[in-house]
């Protein structure tokens, strides 16, 4: 039987791994549409305790105990490690589904899901949308990999049937997804652990589109992108770019530094409104413009939409301002591929800084192997770079790749495996009028808060 079969008949749904980012806010949506909702983790974060709060009983620690008899469908997050009791005993007893089968089946709930995909951008862009449609009282739900500070959340649920959804790529997850409108920011190398090379990469966002019912908005500037829709047929295709013949174009782009920029809004050639933003970067146009025409196709009012945008001040790890101190600017982000590194890092040259540093993670070793020298080039655009040890997450260093194969090609770059070693060497050199920003998807976000609060 389909999750989707069986959730028109279960009442009672339990999550393994239920505080995890991206399981919470699917609890939440489940507890909202009338199911029973127990759930249990192995660490007791703020999202765990925000799902108990909902409504949700929840158990610390992972046994099977805590799944009760009259459970009838179980959903686990995919980062539970294989030998786990609870999973086990899970699959041994009852009907088991990955937190990407949810989703899915959520997506097709909806009359107005709204899958935002690509290899950068997923986040800001979910987010954009997300707070433009609040704005506009289109009150949506959404689930985000990021959490939005308007609603200090990582997802939510609206009384409506707009529903904002990150969809990733990552192990072709988002091909579980039946979205009405489908948002495609771009399409790049990336996960070539699991796709392999660019081609299979395109396959995967051209049954992604395939897949979405209605309406597919796309960055048009895109070469990858554009090739990746040829001969689609059958929905209604919107381009968003720089570039004229596109349906929605920016225009007359100001980027004057600092956290902010506007540009005009053009469609079909004809003005429709001046937009402003106040988050920083080129990259974030495109983000924007894209927000605007899903909120716009979504029934948004113009009005609305740039209010919206205009309060949107990022997700949380995206070009996040975590403050000042002693005269030095700290900034995190979740950048993790060069293309990424490349955009946030043009977009901090250009905020008027004496030095930009990049404190870099790099994260799995195939990824660093494979994009090595495009890492070292998108690195040297910093005034001063410190690189440390390689996460592996779910890899072996089977190929024997080492950090200092990065940071030797990379003028002013130090090399320190330490959290605590790098704090200690940015807090020594950085000076007053510097910024100081943490790149990677792993937990470099910890050196962040740690140098911060040592100036605190």
């Amino acid at each position: 039987m389909t999750i989707d079969e069986l959730l028109k008949k279960v009442k009672n749904i339990h999550f393994i791994g239920i505080g995890g980012a991206g399981m919470c806010p699917i609890a939440e949506i489940m507890l909202s549409l009338g199911y029973r909702v127990t759930g249990s983790d192995n660490n007791d974060t703020e999202t765990f305790r925000r799902i108990e709060k909902e409504g949700a009983k929840v158990f610390l620690g992972q046994c099977k105990e805590n799944i009760a008899d009259d459970v009838e469908l179980v959903i686990y997050t995919n980062a539970i490690l294989k030998g786990n009791e609870e999973l086990e005993y899970a699959k041994a007893n009852f009907p088991c589904f990955e937190r990407a089968d949810a989703l899915g089946a959520i997506s097709r709930i909806f009359e107005n899901c709204i899958g935002v995909c690509g290899t950068h951008g997923k986040t800001t862009t979910s987010s954009m949308i997300t707070q433009v449609l609040l704005e506009a009282g289109l009150d949506p739900s959404a689930v985000i990999g990021g959490k939005l500070p308007v609603i200090d959340a990582y997802g939510r649920y609206g009384h409506s049937q707009n529903f904002v959804c990150e969809s990733c790529e990552f192990n072709n997850t988002f091909l579980k997804m039946n979205p009405d409108m489908a948002v495609i920011l771009n399409v790049d190398e990336d996960h070539l652990d699991f796709f392999g090379n660019l081609d299979n990469i395109k396959k995967s966002f051209r049954q992604f589109a395939d897949n979405t019912t209605k309406t597919i908005i796309y960055n048009g500037d895109d070469e990858n992108t554009v090739d990746t829709l040829k001969g689609i047929e059958g929905k209604k295709l919107i381009s968003v770019g720089r570039k004229d013949g596109n349906e929605w174009v920016a225009k007359n782009v100001v980027i004057p530094g600092g956290f902010n920029s506007h540009y005009d809004a053009y469609h079909n050639g004809e003005f429709v409104t001046r937009v402003e933003l106040s988050v920083p970067g080129e990259h974030n146009i495109l983000n924007s413009l894209c927000a605007f025409a899903a909120a716009f196709e979504s029934g948004a009012d113009v009005r609305s939409i740039c209010r919206g945008l205009k309060a949107f001040g990022g997700a949380g790890r995206r070009f996040e301002l975590l403050g000042e101190y002693k005269g030095i600017t700290f900034v995190d982000d979740y950048a993790h591929h060069p293309a990424e590194i490349k955009v946030t890092l043009e977009a901090a040259k250009k905020m008027g800084y004496n030095n930009v540093w990049a404190v870099h993670q790099p994260f799995t070793f195939t990824r660093t192997h494979l994009l090595l020298n495009d890492f070292a080039e998108v690195l040297k655009i910093a005034d001063k770079c410190v690189i440390s040890a390689i996460m592996g997450s779910r890899e072996v260093n089977e190929i024997g790749i080492k950090a200092t194969d990065l940071s030797e090609k990379i003028p002013n770059s130090v090399q320190l495996d330490t959290f605590e070693e790098i704090c200690d060497y940015v807090l020594d050199n950085a000076k007053t009028g510097d910024l100081v920003i943490t790149l990677g998807c792993g937990d470099v976000y910890k050196v962040a808060r740690m140098m911060v609060d040592r100036l605190k």
